[in-house]
């Protein structure tokens, strides 16, 4: 054996009787077209596919049924034509029963191909792990692919499907190892496969002739076929713990998924149907079948022969790496690569397990070097971070230990239990990092957001200095009138006598005793004569210029319709009225008659306003139609590939639009414009809106939680000009004039007006409320 062919060992490793004579005697055979295909949209490692397809349509051979969901995903065709009878939880290939998603087909037997062309076939993994076979070419290793490594071992007991592929199908394999070649430019291929394979053995050879290709054969031992173990064997480099084979410029890839390949870019098929092993003593015809995705797995057994009364345990894999199905409802995906339907004799159960021994068979067994006891106590006690210490996630869970145990302790279970713990309290540090990260973005934002008001505060206390120094160097305003100020005095009186009243009242109803009695009696008088000055002087100020009586009758009208309407409403609301809300709705309706018809006298007395300009309407009718032409355009401007008759619409709806804008301009040009405001009060106003503006463009851009290094610039940058625009609009608002005061006799009668209508709806809602008329005489005073 030359250097370059050298084959190297592994640590540990079994070697379980092999029943693959069960299976390997006969040729792939076709298993029959299903009725209803299951087809689960987990199918591989990574998120779940997306469905693209609703109940009721009907799909093709091959068309695509679910799109790849995220970067680790894979999409799904369908295996037959057929219609979607179903979306939805449905049986599922898993040891837990549980159900799953999935896409289930009613078959219409006419097994009917869509147009075939290479796309995404939905090809993951076929030697059990199911990684999608597109991210794991497309993934960017830290060094250059060097060796590309076929895995054709096939090392666990009873399975024989890769075996009968490399046999029978060896030109489409090489094919596949063609095309995986070109895409990775690899320095060499190495094809691996075990001594106890002489047939795949010869025809993998004879394909490869003319080829630069390794065939490898090496001695049968069980896990030879784990990914890392088979590149030790091959290449004598171990992979680094917690690594991967890309780490160290090596790629795997199974013979079943080489030959998808072949399929999906040379035929343009996609992955809808897989080699799968039937085998077990419980079936009459055991061998290899090529079945759709989705087909029910009791259909597959019943095609084997199934006895079952001898059927025990049905385990999907093999005995060593498998699992127990719960029941024979569900489905074939693309990782089953085995059904093992055996007897009680053939795989008896494992006898109770007893305490360990310590007699170290397990640690010379492991194919991964690890210490198998001290997982399994680490793994008792919980001891999450010991585990981690020596190498958990190395295991490749092959039961390599378990089998040797004599004290039948199921090693594997334990260590699948430890790793699915540590994965959810991982999951769950990583919420809680990312939910205090989320805190402390937030904290600085309003922390930014208190230093940002804080200094806005500043800027307005700058901005009223400012304008108070401008008010004191103007002329004084002109002193409030006397009796302006008498008047503001009297209200002033008037309401503390009144709240000093009700205080005292208050402490009377709770202890009534004389000097109470007395006090509340003076305090009455009080406010009753402080009342009584605050209207005297109300009567003596001049009173505003009354509006026309027409105008406050019609106001008034308007108001009795209006809340008459909302009454109406509110008592037709109810649903089974009784006699008194039927008279009190017949009532309310003929008082909404009689005000509409005062409300209709006082319209039609009322004088009609003063009519627009003729031209001032068709310019506003005239834009009006502009605009919407012009957003009639932009939503046809905006499909991708305009037909004829979308293309026609909008050369129409563009012709159209030049007419109105035309139009528009010669009304713009008729009509007189409008008289110019002052240029200092446009510029304010400007300078008013362009400061909103970036106040809300600064507001929208501080909401992102995490911003990157753009948005970062971008806040500084919008919060630059807006110091600018503020420090504008700061000078504008000192240049311009002061607005003029209001005298403050009104100001103080418009308090007291609203303060006395206060006091009477509080009368009226004492004495709506049936109050004695020790309580209702304070509010009357």
């Amino acid at each position: 054996m030359s250097a370059q062919e050298r084959i190297w060992d592994i640590p540990g490793g079994i070697h379980p009787a092999e029943r693959k004579d069960l299976s390997n005697r006969t040729p792939i055979q076709q298993a029959p077209l299903p009725q209803r295909l299951t087809l689960p949209l987990g199918q591989h490692i990574g998120a779940v596919a997306e469905p693209c397809v609703v109940v009721g349509q009907r799909v093709r051979k091959g068309e695509k049924i679910a799109e790849a969901n995220g970067f680790v995903s894979a999409p799904l065709h369908a295996p037959t034509s057929g219609t979607v009878s179903f979306i939805g939880p449905q049986p599922y290939p898993h040891v837990s029963g549980m159900l799953a998603p999935a896409i289930v087909i009613d078959s219409d037997g006419l097994d009917e191909w869509v147009e075939l062309t290479p796309h995404e076939a939905g090809i993951s993994g076929l030697g059990g792990a199911g990684f999608p076979t597109a991210v794991k070419l497309t993934a960017r290793p830290t060094q250059k692919i060097h060796t590309l490594i076929i895995n054709g071992t096939e090392c666990e007991p009873y399975i024989t499907a890769d075996d009968l592929l490399m046999r029978e199908r060896a030109g489409e394999l090489v094919s596949g190892i063609d095309i995986l070649v070109q895409l990775i430019q690899p320095d060499q291929v190495l094809i691996g496969i075990e001594d106890n394979k002489p047939e795949a053995i010869a025809a993998v050879r004879a394909a490869c002739v003319g080829r630069d290709y390794q065939v490898r054969v090496f001695p049968t031992k069980y896990p030879s076929g784990g990914e890392k173990q088979l590149i030790q064997i091959l290449t004598g480099v171990e992979v680094p713990s917690g690594g991967l084979p890309a780490d160290i410029g090596i790629l795997c890839q199974n013979v079943g998924t080489c030959t998808a390949i072949h399929d999906a870019v040379v035929l343009g098929r996609p992955l809808i149907s897989r080699i799968t092993t039937l085998t077990g003593e419980a079936l009459a015809r055991p061998g290899n079948v090529e079945a759709r995705l989705g087909t029910p797995v009791a259909e597959l057994l019943e095609f084997a022969g199934l006895d079952q009364a001898k059927l025990n345990r049905l385990i999907m894999g093999g005995p060593m790496m498998g699992f127990t199905l719960p029941s024979l409802d569900v489905p074939l995906v693309k990782t089953a690569n085995c059904l093992l339907a055996s007897t009680a004799a053939e795989l008896p159960p494992p006898p109770p397990a007893m305490p360990c021994i310590r007699c170290g068979e397990c640690a010379e067994a492991c194919p991964a070097s690890l210490l198998p006891q001290q997982l399994h106590f680490f793994a008792l006690g919980q001891e999450h971070e010991q585990l981690k210490a020596h190498n958990l996630f190395d295991c490749i869970e092959c039961g390599a230990c378990a089998y040797v145990c004599p004290s039948s302790i199921p090693l594997v279970q334990y260590y699948r239990a430890a790793k699915a713990e540590i994965r959810e309290l991982e999951q769950k540090q990583l919420k809680a990092e990312h939910s205090k990260q989320r805190f402390e973005q937030r904290q600085e934002r309003l922390r930014r957001a208190e230093e940002q008001k804080e200094a806005e505060r500043k800027a307005r206390a700058e901005k009223a200095a400012r304008a108070k120094a401008a008010q004191a160097e103007a002329p004084a305003v002109a002193a409030v009138a006397p009796a302006d100020e008498a008047l503001k005095k009297l209200k002033i009186e008037a309401s503390m006598a009144q709240v000093a009243l009700k205080k005292a009242e208050k402490q009377l109803a709770a202890h009534n005793t004389p000097e109470l009695q007395a006090q509340v009696s003076e305090l009455r008088a009080a406010a009753e004569a402080a009342q009584k000055a605050l209207a005297d002087a109300q009567t003596t100020a001049p009173t505003p210029a009354p509006k026309p009586a027409g105008d406050d009758a019609l106001k008034k009208a308007k108001i009795e319709t209006a809340m008459l309407k909302a009454q109406l409403r509110k008592l037709e609301k109810i649903e089974t009225p009784d006699d008194e809300q039927q008279t009190e709705i017949a009532r309310v309706r003929q008082q909404l008659e009689v005000a509409e018809k005062a409300l209709a006298d006082l319209e039609k007395q009322a004088p009609a306003p003063a009519a627009k300009p003729a031209g001032d309407e068709a310019l506003k009718k005239a834009k009006i139609e502009a605009a919407m032409l012009k957003a009639q355009l932009r939503k046809l401007e905006k499909i991708e590939t305009p037909d004829d008759d979308q293309q026609a619409e909008i050369a129409r709806v563009r012709q159209q639009l030049e007419a109105a804008e035309k139009t528009l301009a010669d009304l713009e040009s008729q009509t007189p414009a409008p008289a110019a405001k002052p240029a200092g009060d446009e510029a304010l106003k400007k300078a008013k809106i362009e400061a909103a503006m970036l106040k809300a463009q600064l507001r929208k851009l501080e909401k992102i939680e995490t911003p990157d290094d753009d948005q970062q610039a971008e806040i500084a940058r919008v919060r630059q000009q807006l110091e600018a625009a503020e420090k504008t609009l700061a000078d504008l608002e000192n240049q311009a004039p002061a607005p003029a005061a209001k005298p403050a006799g009104d100001e103080a009668l418009k308090k007291a007006k609203i303060e006395l209508a206060m006091k009477r709806a509080e009368l009226k809602k004492a004495e709506k409320a049936g109050n004695d008329e020790a309580a209702l005489q304070p509010l009357r005073d």
